[in-house]
């Protein structure tokens, strides 16, 4: 299994094709990226970048994982923004009874 964590580093280095700019954007040094997006292709079992000194692309894998990527990172905004509202009791179920007894 994966974690989102890893899911947010590799669409920024998919969307910036380059580790450095992605390591900046996330704010964090490039050997952890480096590591967590290993990590990631290790647990899906397919190569979604290719990389060598000067270049990264996205493998067909990592162009389909992209896709998928963006909207299950939409997905969890989505369900956080929810959860806020729910607990501010701006979202959620209200249940209304009504009672014609009494008359």
């Amino acid at each position: 299994m994966f974690e989102i964590k890893q899911v947010r580093y590799f669409v920024a280095v998919a969307e910036e094709l380059n580790f450095r700019r992605a390591a900046e954007r996330l704010h964090i040094t490039q050997p952890p990226l480096s590591q967590n997006i290993k990590a990631l292709e290790e647990n899906l079992g397919v190569t979604l970048l290719l990389r060598d000194t000067h270049t990264v692309q996205l493998t067909r894998a990592g162009k389909v994982f992209l896709e998928e990527a963006l909207q299950v990172l939409a997905a969890v905004q989505l369900s956080c923004s929810l959860a806020r509202q729910a607990e501010a009791g701006e979202a959620g179920t209200l249940s209304i009874g009504y009672s014609a007894r009494g008359r």
